[in-house]
């Protein structure tokens, strides 16, 4: 049996894109498979969220995939799309051999963790079944399954197990599932462990693509009977891959490279966040720090250095080492680079509110006017060429607190937002061992500060406190036993719950870890617990 993979680059709600995108890779399986497969949900883009509460966008999603049914598509589809039933919402999967034999199932276990809240959508399937297909006169039956169905460790019910205890002769597991550093290798052991117990090939065909802060890695595969690794389809690119069940040869993951991946994901995150909001021009505000440097070097990638308008903005305390390197980052990347000084505009919003209030202004609200002044610029030139701020805050600071609302948290989205700071050294050595060194080396060794005031540096031992943050974040319950001393723990998760009301306000992050702040973290803004 050929089964060929269309690992598709969705949008959520351009319905009629999704399907053009789906009857082109059809149109060029027909002649060398026997069978098509697409992602979960692949005709809708997943996740549409309250979409699905919209009839006008139910209907459609209909309309086109009796456009599919209609056709003839000379193969038989799989495809990921909605169902309804009786005023209920199915997230489902429909087998179409034919007009007249079209067969579907329904996804059965329905994640409601993390970023997932697919109850709030869709009911469960009312029953399992395997679909029975015709290939040259041969019978097949298939255990197909939607995207959780395989991930059943704390479900009491097993999908692949009752699909083998009916006769499915080979699992199809189409998914929307999320990437998170080195998540293709946990799905591939996964599926493993299903041949181990079941004894039945698996293909596992999975979305590629960028939905507001989460990027579908696609790494579509198929393992054999046996348990080994034929097919692996590209990572963080469309592919149309045709398997043969029949092949022997097994193949190796390479080994796993956190900052290829990093680097990668990222960059799909920005270039489609751009290309599916119809937007081509990015505004970066330059420090000649770390962060922004790291922010433009994966725009530049992305998007085209041509699409970027570098702004650097100093005052009296930014440096000579600042003003040097932001120039210098800029001309390496090749985008446009623009001075505004804003020192006349911090010493008049200073004098004047300092008249208002009678009194000098304390440290804190004296240094967030000039954020405030970037952050109103950054805006300002957006409006003004119709592109989008890119925020350049990483996970540490913006855990801590450390970044001024309306300030220097200005921005449609975060390319950083979920790198550590020390993920954030690491990525930039990355790039300049892999792209020509873009990012200064001076900015890559001295020490980080804001320059809000005079010999500033920035008030943390990164290496000591990310990794803490990173459990934090992650809602680790061994806190008290690792290398921290209590009162820094305790310092620590006070801070990162008073800073919740700033987040709530951030732009969103383009999630790469397994538990980011947005969607998938919900704590209240005012909350009085605090751990013991």
């Amino acid at each position: 049996m050929r089964i060929a993979i269309g690992q598709i680059n969705a949008t959520v709600g351009d319905i009629e894109k999704n399907y053009k995108t789906i009857i082109d890779y059809i149109d060029r399986a027909r002649n060398s498979a026997d069978i098509i497969v697409f992602p979960e949900l692949s005709l809708t883009g997943y996740p549409p969220q309250d979409l699905l509460f919209q009839k006008s966008f139910v209907l459609k999603a209909e309309a086109f995939l009796d456009r599919i049914i209609s056709r003839d598509n000379g193969i038989i589809v799989i495809l990921g799309t909605i169902r309804r039933e009786e005023q209920k919402m199915f997230n489902s999967a429909f087998i179409i051999a034919d007009s007249n034999n079209v067969q579907y199932i329904d996804k059965s276990l329905l994640p409601t963790y993390d970023v997932f809240d697919e109850k709030r959508y869709f009911t469960k399937a009312l029953e399992n079944k395997v679909i029975k297909v015709d290939i040259d006169g041969y019978e097949y039956s298939l255990g197909i399954q939607i995207c959780e169905d395989l991930w059943d460790k704390d479900y009491t019910k097993k999908v692949s197990s009752i699909l083998n205890e009916m006769g499915a002769e080979i699992f199809i597991n189409i998914s929307a599932s999320p990437y998170y550093i080195n998540k293709k290798s946990e799905r591939i052991e996964l599926v493993k462990s299903k041949v181990s117990a079941h004894g039945k090939p698996f293909v596992y065909v999975n979305m590629i693509g960028a939905q507001d802060e989460l990027i579908f890695d696609g790494n579509s595969f198929y393992v054999n009977s046996n348990g080994e690794l034929i097919e692996l389809c590209n990572s963080f690119d469309e592919h149309l891959l045709t398997i043969d069940t029949e092949k022997k040869e097994s193949i190796e993951i390479k080994p796993h490279d956190k900052c290829y991946e990093l680097f990668s994901c990222l960059s799909l995150g920005i270039s489609d966040y751009f290309k599916k909001s119809n937007h081509s021009k990015a505004i970066i505000g330059l420090s000649g720090g770390i962060d922004s440097s790291l922010t433009a070097a994966i725009a530049a990638k992305s998007i085209g250095s041509d699409n970027i308008m570098g702004v650097f903005m100093p005052t009296k305390f930014s440096s000579r080492a600042s003003r040097e390197d932001a120039r210098e980052l800029a001309d390496t990347l090749g985008i446009s680079f623009n001075q505004i000084d804003i020192d006349s505009l911090y010493k008049s919003i200073l004098s004047t509110i300092s008249n208002v209030v009678g009194e000098p202004l304390n440290d804190i609200a004296n240094q967030n006017i000039q954020s405030r002044i970037r952050g109103m610029i950054l805006m300002t030139l957006s409006n003004q060429y119709n592109g989008l701020v890119l925020n350049t805050g990483n996970k540490t600071e913006l855990a801590l607190g450390y970044c001024t609302i309306y300030g220097d948290m200005v921005g449609s989205i975060s390319v950083i937002g979920d790198l550590n700071k020390i993920e954030v050294y690491e990525l930039s050595r990355w790039i300049n061992n892999n792209y020509g060194s873009p990012i200064p080396n001076r900015v890559l060794t001295r020490k980080p500060s804001a320059e809000l005031k005079e010999n500033q540096e920035d008030p943390f031992d990164y290496d000591a406190i990310s990794p803490l943050i990173d459990k934090i974040v992650s809602l680790e319950s061994d806190l008290m036993n690792a290398s921290y001393p209590a009162d820094i723990i305790q310092n620590t998760i006070a801070q990162v719950a008073s800073s919740e009301y700033k987040r709530r306000q951030a732009p969103i992050a383009i999630k790469v870890s397994k538990k980011a702040f947005g969607r998938g973290r919900r704590f209240p803004i005012i909350n009085g617990y605090r751990n013991d």
